[in-house]
């Protein structure tokens, strides 16, 4: 039998500007692994390729409007910089 692994979900807002110009803010878990409890870690680490966001909403620089997502899953090489939101 299977044993489930619960953790708490300790979320930290970012913004991210792509290279395409595209602004992204969402939540992220800094709840993972010792030495990864910083946005920091988590945009510079080589070891996943992908940032995991949720509560997201996308701001592509073409569009009028923003659009929601409840999970996106952003290609680190794309991001061009990354800045936690100032009042957490």
């Amino acid at each position: 039998m299977e044993e489930e692994i619960h953790k708490e979900i300790k979320n930290r807002i970012i913004r991210l500007k792509m290279i395409d110009g595209t602004t992204i803010t969402g939540q992220v878990n800094i709840n993972r692994e010792p030495g990864y409890d910083r946005l920091s870690d988590m945009v510079v680490s080589y070891r996943e390729p992908f940032l995991v966001l949720f509560s997201v909403t996308v701001y592509h620089k073409d569009m009028d409007t923003a659009v929601h997502q409840k999970t996106l899953f952003i290609n680190k090489n794309h991001i061009l910089w990354a800045t936690p939101e100032e009042d957490q």
